[in-house]
C-alpha cells in the first residue's frame, strides 16, 4: 500500500513528555484518544451498574429491591449515560482520533487544539449530567418525551438536558475535525478509493454528527425553555404539540444509531481483511454503502412514530424507507461473508469480535424489519421486543465493534500484546452472555411485556431470570478486558510494529508511534488491503 517507510527510533508519544500537565494540555491526537478512552470507560462502568440494578430488580415479579420511582430513574440514567457518554463517542473519539492521521499519512488531525477542546467540552457535559443524577436523578427515559419532561417530571431534566446539549458540541467539533482532516491531509497517492474502509465509515459518521446533532440541541433547548419559562412549544396544556418533539428527537436519534454503528462496521472491514488475508470483496460497494446508510438514515425517523398519530400515508412511506436502509447494511454483511470465503482465516481475538458483530448485527437488523412493518410495530411498540432489537444493534453491534477494534489496534496503541487465551475467552463470554441477556426479551416483548415496568405477571419470571443471569455473565465478559488490557499496558510482551502483518499505513510505523507519526510523508502506491501485492513487505512469502 505504501512506499518503503523507515521505522522511526524517536521517543514514542507515551514517553516523550511526562506529568499530568503534559496530558491535560496535549494536542497529540494519540494522547487525546487515551483521554477519551479513560472517560468513556468511567461512564460505561456507571451505566453498567445501573443496568445490573435494573436486572436485579426484575428477578422477581414485584418491586422489592428499589421503589418504582427509583426504577424509573435507573433506566433513564442507564440510557442517557450509555447513549451520549459511551456509544456516541466510543469509536470516533477514541480509535478514530488515534488512527485517522496514521491511516492517511498525516502528522496529526487538521485542528489539534479543537481536538483537545472537544474532550474538555465532553467532560464538562458529562460531569454536568453526573451532577444532575447525583442531585436527584432523572425519570423521563433517555428520550425525554413531552409533556412529561416539560411539565410533570419533578426531577433534574433541565440540568441533564444542558449536559447533553454541551456534549453535542463535542460531537460537532470531532465531526468537523475529521471531515477536514480526511479531505485535506491525505498523503500523496492516498486517493479516495485507496483509503481504508474504516475511514469511509468515519467520514460518513462525521457528516451525520455535524448535520444531525444541532437538531437534538435545539429540541433540548426548547424543552428547557418551556420547562423554565412555561412557553407553549410541546405541552398541550400550554398550546404546544408533543408530537413535534418526537419529530425533532427522532430526526437526530435515528441517524445517531448510525453514529454508533457505522464506525463499528468500518472496524469489522479492517479486521475481516487482516485476518482473512484478502482484500475486502466489493470494496467500492462497501465504501458507498457507508455513504448510503448515512444519507438514508436521515429519512426514516418516522418509523418511531407509527402509533403517535401520523397519517397512514406518511407511515407507509417511512416503512418503505426503513426497509430500504437495510439494503446497504446487507451489502456490508454479504461482502464480509464473501471476503471470508476461501480466505486464509485466523481466529484471533479481534476476528472473534468481528464475527460476533456480524452475527448479532444480523439478528438486530432482521428484527428491525419487524418494527418497520406497520402491522407488527403496532403490536410490539414500547415492549421488550424493541429493547432487544435496540440492544442487538447498539450493544451487540457498537460495543462488539469497539472491543474488536480495541483488541486489533491495542498493539499499536500500547506497543504490547495482551494474553490471547484470556482475550478469546472474554470474547466468547461476551457473545454468550449477550444472547442470554437479550434473546429472551424478544419473547417477552412478543408476549406483550411493556418496557419500563418494574412489576410484571409471574408467568414471565423465568424469562427475566434468564435475562438477569445473562447480564451477570455479560458483566464478567466486559470486566475481563478491562483487567487484562490494564495488565498488558505495562507487562504484556512487546508487539513489534506490525504483529498482524496488516497493510495499513498505521502498521508501517513503530508501536507505540512517535509523536508526529511519520519522519517523512509516505507515498501511497497500492490499493487498500493489497495482500497479494505486498507479500514480501508483510513477510507472507
Amino acid at each position: 500500500m505504501i512506499s518503503k517507510i523507515r521505522i522511526a527510533e524517536a521517543p514514542n508519544y507515551l514517553t516523550e513528555e511526562q506529568g499530568i500537565r503534559s496530558w491535560l494540555l496535549t494536542t497529540d491526537h494519540k494522547r487525546i484518544c487515551l483521554l477519551y478512552i479513560a472517560a468513556i470507560t468511567f461512564f460505561f462502568v456507571l451505566g453498567g451498574i445501573a443496568a445490573l440494578l435494573i436486572r436485579l430488580e426484575l428477578l422477581t415479579p414485584v418491586t422489592d429491591l428499589v421503589s418504582p420511582e427509583t426504577y424509573n430513574k435507573l433506566f433513564s440514567e442507564h440510557g442517557i449515560i450509555m447513549v451520549w457518554l459511551f456509544l456516541i463517542p466510543s469509536i470516533p473519539a477514541t480509535l478514530g482520533n488515534f488512527l485517522i492521521p496514521e491511516m492517511i499519512g498525516a502528522k496529526d488531525v487538521a485542528f489539534p487544539k479543537l481536538n483537545l477542546a472537544s474532550w474538555y467540552v465532553f467532560m464538562i457535559g458529562g460531569l454536568l449530567i453526573m451532577y444532575g443524577i447525583a442531585r436527584g436523578g432523572i425519570d423521563t427515559g433517555w428520550t425525554f418525551y413531552t409533556p412529561f419532561s416539560t411539565i410533570y417530571s419533578t426531577t433534574e431534566v433541565a440540568v441533564t438536558g444542558v449536559g447533553i446539549f454541551i456534549v453535542g458540541f463535542s460531537s460537532i467539533m470531532t465531526g468537523v475535525n475529521f471531515i477536514v482532516t480526511i479531505h485535506r491531509l491525505r498523503a500523496p497517492g492516498m486517493t479516495w478509493f485507496r483509503m481504508p474502509l474504516f475511514l469511509w465509515s468515519l467520514y460518513s459518521t462525521s457528516v451525520v454528527m455535524v448535520l444531525a446533532t444541532p437538531v437534538l440541541a435545539i429540541a433540548l433547548l426548547m424543552i428547557i425553555w418551556e420547562r423554565v419559562f412555561q412557553v407553549g412549544i410541546f405541552s398541550p396544556e400550554l398550546g404546544g404539540d408533543p408530537v413535534l418533539f418526537q419529530h425533532l428527537f427522532w430526526f437526530y436519534s435515528h441517524p445517531a444509531v448510525y453514529i454508533m454503528v457505522l464506525p463499528s462496521m468500518g472496524v469489522v472491514s479492517e479486521i475481516v481483511a487482516a485476518f482473512s488475508r484478502k482484500a475486502v470483496f466489493g470494496y467500492v460497494f462497501v465504501a458507498f454503502s457507508s455513504v448510503a446508510i448515512a444519507v438514508l438514515g436521515f429519512l426514516v425517523w418516522g418509523h418511531h412514530m407509527f402509533v403517535a398519530g401520523e397519517s397512514v400515508y406518511s407511515a407507509l412511506a417511512f416503512s418503505v424507507l426503513s426497509y430500504l436502509v437495510a439494503v446497504p447494511s446487507a451489502i456490508k454483511v454479504f461482502n464480509w461473508s464473501a471476503t471470508l470465503y476461501k480466505g486464509s482465516v485466523s481466529l484471533d481475538t479481534p476476528m472473534l469480535y468481528a464475527l460476533g458483530f456480524i452475527g448479532l448485527f444480523t439478528i438486530g437488523g432482521m428484527t428491525g424489519l419487524f418494527v418497520a412493518a406497520l402491522g407488527i410495530d403496532v403490536h410490539v411498540t414500547d415492549t421488550y421486543f424493541v429493547i432487544a432489537h435496540f440492544h442487538y444493534i447498539m450493544v451487540g453491534g457498537a460495543v462488539m465493534g469497539y472491543l474488536g477494534g480495541l483488541h486489533y489496534w491495542w498493539p499499536k496503541i500500547s506497543g504490547r500484546m495482551y494474553p490471547e487465551r484470556l482475550a478469546k475467552a472474554a470474547a466468547l463470554i461476551v457473545f454468550l452472555g449477550f444472547n442470554l441477556t437479550f434473546f429472551p426479551q424478544f419473547v417477552l416483548g412478543w408476549l406483550g411485556m411493556p418496557r419500563r415496568y418494574a412489576a410484571y405477571p409471574p408467568e414471565w419470571q423465568w424469562l427475566h431470570i434468564l435475562s438477569t443471569a445473562g447480564a451477570t455473565i455479560l458483566a464478567v465478559g466486559y470486566l475481563m478486558p478491562l483487567l487484562y488490557l490494564t495488565w498488558a499496558w505495562k507487562r504484556g510482551p512487546l508487539a513489534g510494529h506490525n504483529p498482524w502483518r496488516a497493510t495499513g499505513l498505521e502498521w508501517q510505523i513503530s508501536s507505540p508511534p512517535p509523536k508526529h507519526n511519520f519522519e517523512t510523508t509516505p507515498i501511497v502506491t497500492h490499493k487498500a488491503y493489497d495482500y497479494a501485492g505486498m507479500k514480501e513487505e508483510l513477510g507472507l512469502v
